[in-house]
C-alpha cells in the first residue's frame, strides 16, 4: 500500500515537472504550481484553491493538461477543494479573505467635469467606458499632473454600473505586499478581477517593482480574456514610461490611448464662474493662476474658507491679499524666454546664439509662437528676444511651428500649455 502511494507521488511529481516543460515559467508559478495534484484510478485531479483559479486554469491551460495527460494515458480534471497541505500558519484559500481598505467614493458625475475642447475626445471615451458600451479596453489616459486626470477617473466610478474596483498604484503595490504577507494573495487576486470596472490611478508607481508589474501584468490580461473594462492613467504615454519592460508598455497601448491637455484659460475662469464667482474677478484670477487643477482647487479652498470665515464676499483687492502667494505677476519677454528655456531643455545662451543644431532651433521657434500669442509684440520685437532675429526668420519659425503642431499633438498641447501660462 505505502508503494503504491510513493509510485502515485512519484507520477504527480513528474507529471507537474511534464506540465512546466510546456509553459512559461511566470505562468507556471503563478497558476499551476500551487495546485495540488493526484492521481485517483486513471484520472489526474487538480486541485485550485478556488473557483476563478479553477475556471482560469480550465480556460487557459485546457490544451497544455490535455496533451500531458494523454501522454500518461490519464484523464484529467480540476475541481476546487482543501486537498492541499499547509505548513505554518498559511491559510487554506477556502477561508481566505482580504478586506480591501476602506475610502470615500466621491460622487463626482461627467456634469461637474468642465472640459475644453481639446478634452473632448478622452471625455467621451470615459462615458463610454461608464456606459459599459466601450470595446477598446484599457482606456490608458495621460497628461501632466493636475490636468484631470483623477478626476475623469471618478466620474467613471460614480457614472459606471455594476461592481467597480478602483485605486491609486501605491495602493496597489501595498495591499499587493500586505496580501504576500498575511498569505491572502488568491483572496486579493479574486478581488482585483471579480469586478466589471477596474480602474487604477498612476500606474507609473509601479515602475521597478518587478513582483508587483508581474502581478499587475497578469491581472490586465486574465480582466481583459473575461471582457472587463480596464482604466489606467499615468503621467506619461505607454511608450515612454521608465521603469517598465516592453511588454507592460506594449499591452498598456493596446487599447485606446488618449491624453488630457491642462485646463485652459476658459476653462478656469468657467471653474471659478461654477464656483460662484463674478465674472470679472474669475477672469482676473484664471489668468493668474496656473494651469494645474491642484492649485487652482486651493485657490477655490481659500476664497470659500475666506467666504466662511470672514462673512463677506471676496472682491478683486481682497483676492490680491489673500491670493499673493499664488497669483502670477506679470513678467517680461526676457524671463518668459528664460523660463522656456528651462521647460524645453535648452539654454537661454544657446537660443541667444548661432546654433543651428535641429533641437535649438526647434526650441526657438517654439518660443517663438508662444511670445506671439501670448503677448502683444510685433514679429521684429520677438526676433530681438530670442537672439536678434529677423523679421523673415521669425515669420518663417512661427509658420513652420503651427504646420507640425498640427500633426504633433504632444507639442501643440506643449505650446498651448505655454501661451496659457505666460498670458
Amino acid at each position: 500500500m505505502q508503494a503504491t502511494v510513493i509510485q502515485k507521488q512519484v507520477n504527480a511529481d513528474a507529471i507537474k515537472n511534464a506540465i512546466a516543460d510546456k509553459m512559461d515559467a511566470a505562468c507556471f508559478s503563478c497558476w499551476i504550481a500551487p495546485m495540488g495534484i493526484n492521481i485517483e484510478t486513471d484520472t489526474i485531479v487538480f486541485t485550485a484553491q478556488n473557483q476563478f483559479t479553477a475556471d482560469f486554469v480550465e480556460l487557459n491551460y485546457r490544451e497544455i493538461l490535455s496533451s500531458v495527460a494523454e501522454s500518461w494515458g490519464l484523464g484529467w480534471c480540476v475541481r476546487v477543494g482543501a486537498s492541499l497541505v499547509v505548513h505554518g500558519t498559511a491559510n487554506d484559500n477556502n477561508t481566505q479573505t482580504y478586506t480591501a481598505p476602506v475610502t470615500d467614493k466621491k460622487l463626482t458625475g461627467f456634469d461637474s467635469f468642465i472640459s475644453s475642447e481639446e478634452n473632448a475626445f478622452v471625455v467621451s471615451a470615459c462615458k463610454k467606458m461608464a456606459m459599459g458600451a466601450a470595446t477598446f479596453s484599457p482606456l490608458f489616459i495621460y497628461g501632466p499632473a493636475g490636468c484631470g486626470k483623477s478626476m475623469l477617473l471618478d466620474c467613471i466610478n460614480t457614472s459606471s454600473t455594476g461592481r467597480v474596483v478602483m485605486m491609486s498604484g501605491a495602493s496597489f503595490v501595498s495591499e499587493f505586499a500586505r496580501a504576500l504577507h498575511d498569505r491572502t494573495i488568491f483572496a486579493f487576486k479574486d478581488y482585483c478581477r471579480n469586478c466589471d470596472t477596474f480602474i487604477m490611478d498612476d500606474v507609473q508607481v509601479l515602475a521597478g517593482k518587478r513582483a508587483t508589474c508581474e502581478e499587475f501584468l497578469q491581472l490586465v490580461m486574465d480582466l481583459r480574456v473575461a471582457g472587463k473594462n480596464i482604466v489606467l492613467t499615468a503621467n506619461a504615454a505607454p511608450g515612454n514610461l521608465t521603469g517598465f519592460d516592453h511588454r507592460v508598455q506594449s499591452l498598456l497601448a493596446s487599447g485606446l490611448v488618449a491624453d488630457v491637455v491642462a485646463p485652459s484659460r476658459d476653462v478656469r475662469r468657467q471653474i471659478f464662474e461654477h464656483a460662484g464667482l463674478d465674472s470679472k474677478l474669475a477672469d482676473m484670477i484664471a489668468g493668474r493662476v496656473m494651469a494645474d487643477g491642484h492649485v487652482i482647487s486651493g485657490v477655490l479652498n481659500k476664497i470659500m474658507a475666506y467666504r466662511d470665515i470672514m462673512g463677506e464676499s471676496v472682491d478683486a483687492v481682497i483676492a490680491e491679499r489673500i491670493l499673493g502667494d499664488t497669483l502670477k505677476t506679470s513678467r517680461s519677454p526676457i524671463v518668459m524666454v528664460k523660463s522656456m528655456c528651462e521647460k524645453l531643455g535648452v539654454s537661454y545662451d544657446a537660443v541667444c546664439g548661432a546654433g543651428r543644431g535641429r533641437a535649438l532651433v526647434l526650441a526657438r521657434q517654439m518660443m517663438m509662437v508662444v511670445l506671439k500669442n501670448a503677448t502683444g509684440l510685433s514679429l521684429t520685437e520677438i526676433g530681438q528676444y530670442v537672439g536678434g532675429r529677423d523679421h523673415a526668420t521669425v515669420m518663417y519659425g512661427i509658420d513652420r511651428i503651427e504646420k507640425l503642431s498640427k500633426s504633433d499633438l504632444v507639442m501643440s498641447a506643449q505650446i498651448s500649455e505655454m501661451i496659457d501660462e505666460y498670458k
